[in-house]
């Protein structure tokens, strides 16, 4: 019978390259490609776009707060064991069970019915998801290097399009004529008010969802104290890039009222992405399954980061005794395998597509997945406050940190207050919602409910099980030293060697240089 390994452990054989592509392009999954559509076709491609930007801030808020741990402790659990270690371990289990929970795998059939239509959806799904689960059980390099790969695909196709979607709405082709600014005018821009804007941030959060796996990729890099702080910096390249001007470009060259931008919330037809049908309007309809391979690409990549993400979360709580210990089971290349079993037998649930229809199970996950997500955001928010209380109150030294976040302790106040802020927000949609419907509140914050259950039922099982009586981590009982990359006082000594080995390196550089240099010169001298 298996059980949990001491003797097999995960191995750090990410590079700092995996780690930033995976920043920078391996999580921009479904989301950007079908939510971005129905949040402009909802309330106008000004209220899309301000969406995007507040969470977008959001969000890399979070990942300077959640960077400055895990930069220190880089463990595959990430915001779950610093959720057990530095608040409670209720709240730890809670977040280790909601990220888990959290897949995206449901939208790969959305996308891949208008490349294929004459293939069923189950049927597609089986097709991505068993290939990856076979890449994923070889060695955790393999996922590193195909996800950068993957990532970068995603990346180039991006940047083509902003080309691409610009030059069409200047008018820059010759034959189809841009339509400029007009889709911005004439009231167009903000639809339905504060509720419909509300509305879209679901969309938004569902779309971010994913930049918290650096921190769990974390524990499986090779030099977390390095690479974390760059992919920290990598982020906002991201949302720049791949979310803000991808809004800004959609809106621009589709009108809110464009059939096109259908809602899967209302209709269970699928669409084109907004992506593909730009480029089908700029006069590039040759390209159109080129674009759509691209599109298997991001959902190989979101579906090969889903299963990652899941089976290392599932590994971290077996280990900490908050799962099976079955889960925390790992082989000699260092893959948890019965956890990516379990991950892969819950990747099935995307066949009930295919029973009550796209359109129904793809919004109830995207609510689901959308609040979880921002449940764990502001959590973070919470993590991070506690944690340099407790780094304070034992009396340790900033410098020994890899990484700080600036501004403390305003970063993390505002992921709280702004979670809080866009929580109610959703639910104000929801009410505000014409016509009301009772089960569009239900699946707004059926995240909730999954939240609380989960803290709930832990905390109960502390208090009547294991009799324990003290739900928070006493701040002087914090463990500060476990899993650090650098011990008390190592700060300062441990940045000298890096500034001298790169010195050393640069005059090794300069040397070649200068050889290389040299050696030519002699070729036409003598």
């Amino acid at each position: 019978m298996l059980s949990s390994s001491s003797q097999n452990e995960t191995k750090r054989a990410m590079k700092s390259r995996h780690l930033t592509m995976l920043a920078i392009g391996g999580t921009i999954g479904t989301g950007i490609f079908l939510s971005a559509g129905l949040a402009i076709s909802l309330a106008g491609p000004g209220s899309a776009l301000l969406s995007y930007i507040v969470v977008g801030l959001f969000v890399y808020t979070v990942v300077i707060a959640l960077g400055e741990m895990s930069a220190m402790y880089p463990v595959s659990g990430a915001f779950s064991v610093f959720g057990t270690r530095f608040v409670s371990p209720a709240l730890g289990f809670t977040l280790g069970w909601n990220y888990w929970f959290q897949c995206e795998l449901t939208a790969a059939a959305i996308i891949l019915q208008f490349w294929a239509p004459q293939v069923q959806p189950w049927q597609w799904a089986l097709i991505i998801i068993i290939p990856i689960f076979l890449l994923q059980l070889v060695h955790v390099r393999v996922y590193g290097e195909s996800e950068y790969w993957f990532a970068l695909i995603k990346v180039l196709m991006i940047i083509v399009f902003i080309f691409v979607g610009l030059i069409y709405d200047w008018g820059g082709i010759k034959g189809h004529p841009g339509p400029g600014l007009s889709n911005f005018q004439n009231s167009q821009a903000f639809i339905g008010g504060f509720a419909n804007f509300s509305q879209t941030l679901v969309y938004a959060f569902y779309s971010f969802g994913g930049v918290e796996l650096v921190a769990v990729a974390a524990g499986e890099s090779a030099r977390p104290y390095k690479s974390v702080p760059r992919a920290v910096k990598a982020t906002f390249i991201r949302i720049i890039l791949f979310y803000v001007l991808t809004i800004l470009t959609i809106g621009l060259c589709i009108n809110w009222q464009d059939p096109t931008l259908l809602s899967a919330a209302y209709n269970s037809d699928v669409t084109a992405s907004p992506l593909t049908v730009i480029f089908q309007r700029a006069g590039f309809g040759a390209a159109v399954h080129v674009i759509n391979a691209v599109l298997l690409t991001a959902v190989l990549s979101a579906t090969n980061s889903a299963f990652y993400g899941s089976s290392r979360m599932l590994l971290s709580l077996a280990t900490s005794g908050q799962a099976p210990r079955i889960f925390g089971w790992v082989n000699k290349r260092g893959v948890p395998v019965p956890a990516l079993m379990l991950s892969l037998a819950v990747s099935f649930l995307t066949f009930l597509t295919s029973i009550w229809g796209e359109g129904i199970v793809f919004t109830w996950l995207l609510n689901l997945t959308g609040i979880s997500a921002l449940l764990v955001w502001g959590s973070i928010g919470v993590i991070s406050l506690r944690f340099r209380a407790a780094y304070k109150a034992q009396g340790r030294s900033l410098s020994d940190l890899p990484y700080t976040q600036p501004l403390f302790p305003l970063l993390p106040l505002g992921v709280v207050v702004l979670a809080t802020l866009m929580f109610a927000a959703e639910g104000y949609s929801a009410v505000k919602e014409q016509p009301f419907d009772v089960k569009n509140v239900v699946a707004t914050y059926i995240g909730v409910v999954l939240y609380i259950v989960l803290y709930a039922g832990y905390t109960a099982y502390e208090w009547f099980a294991l009799g324990k009586r003290q739900h928070f981590v006493p701040l002087l009982k914090v463990d500060l030293d476990g899993d650090a990359v650098w011990k008390r006082g190592d700060g300062a000594r441990i940045r000298g060697q890096d500034e001298l080995e790169g010195k050393v390196l640069e005059e090794m550089e300069c040397r070649n240089a200068l050889s290389w240099l040299l050696s030519k010169v002699r070729e036409h001298v003598y």
